[in-house]
């Protein structure tokens, strides 16, 4: 998921229900959107 500094928190725990085990923290090295809302990615959390 990419997301915002905002939303950083809510794709944490997101991330961390759906695959139920400590999510990867990236920083977004290119131009992408917040997929919560229309800002800009600053990480993206995923496995």
């Amino acid at each position: 998921m990419y997301c915002c500094l905002e939303h950083a928190e809510l794709a944490l725990d997101i991330a961390v229900d759906e695959y139920e085990t400590a999510p990867k923290i990236e920083k977004v090295e290119e131009v992408l959107s917040c997929e919560f809302c229309e800002n800009q990615a600053v990480y993206v959390v995923g496995n």
